[in-house]
């Protein structure tokens, strides 16, 4: 394949890279892994071999080392560059740049300096496990890595609870078995889920079910490969007339009808209306 070399202008240009099949790639990211002044990569090892792949030669042109351990060293070598006239290219180790991803800081000195950042759509593990899982897309969180600590995982899907729409996470291997399992005591056992994992590849697999019937089945079989979880919506709590009016009752021992209905309309996702009505008539002689 020939790829169109062109000029490029002196800006940074972020590059989404295949999760795991070398073809999916644009044709205009193949055009600026050609063209430009400076390379710059999560993985260089990565970046080269999809770029022998692709049969695009790297010339004498530089291929900076840009990940979380050495940013403040390498982001001062990538301005210079650009303040010399050069185009940058950026690319993750795999997927879109900026979705959990170090070149966040990068982004942020580039544009400080006044140079131009433009994004190259691509492959994203994200989206890509939101088509594939059968949940819920209208509304969704992406929460990246959970903490690794048991306590700190806990205390943070305790956190997503209320959230409304799929939650989105990313989660090695080796801690997927504790997270589901953690995610079914917080969460709830019978909130459906998904487990996608080696999205692209040869061995791309959509684990469904609730989040008890995950756990169950992780707690037999360990995978491996890289994961998305996805987690769906909770089922709204059905709050009887009888216990908005307990409540109610509770909260009118120490505070007007007013608070009392809003408070109770915030915490049970009732209408104020209604709660307002019921306070009335407790109120009626």
């Amino acid at each position: 394949m020939i790829h169109k070399e062109t000029v490029l202008e002196p800006m940074l240009y972020l590059l989404a890279t295949p999760l795991g099949t070398a073809r999916d790639i644009t044709l205009r990211t193949l055009d600026v892994l050609a063209s430009a002044d400076v390379l710059a990569a999560e993985d260089t090892r990565t970046l080269k071999k999809l770029m022998e792949i692709h049969g695009i030669a790297l010339g004498a042109r530089p291929v900076i080392s840009y990940h979380d351990h050495n940013g403040a060293r390498a982001r001062p070598k990538l301005l210079e560059a650009l303040a010399a006239g050069k185009s940058v290219a950026y690319a993750s180790e795999a997927g879109t740049p900026m979705i959990a991803d170090p070149g966040y800081h990068l982004v942020r000195d580039v544009q400080a300096a006044g140079f131009g950042v433009t994004s190259l759509p691509g492959p994203s593990a994200v989206i890509t496990a939101l088509t594939l899982g059968g949940l819920p897309t209208d509304v969704f969180t992406f929460a990246g890595f959970l903490p690794n600590a048991k306590a700190a995982r806990r205390k943070a899907l305790a956190g997503f609870a209320d959230i409304e729409g799929t939650l989105v996470f990313y989660e090695s291997p080796k801690r997927v078995a504790g997270m589901i399992a953690d995610a079914s005591d917080i969460l709830g056992a019978t909130r459906e889920a998904r487990i996608c994992r080696e999205l692209t590849k040869k061995f791309e697999e959509v684990i469904a079910g609730s989040l008890g019937e995950l756990s169950e089945v992780l707690a037999e079989r360990s995978l491996k490969g890289e994961i998305v979880v996805l987690i769906g919506k909770g089922a709204p709590l059905e709050v009887t007339q009888e216990a908005l009016q307990e409540a109610l009752e509770a909260l009118l021992q120490d505070m007007s009808l007013r608070d009392a209905a809003d408070k109770l309309a915030a915490d049970t996702g009732v209408k104020r209306r209604k709660i307002y009505q019921i306070g009335l008539e407790l109120q009626t002689p």
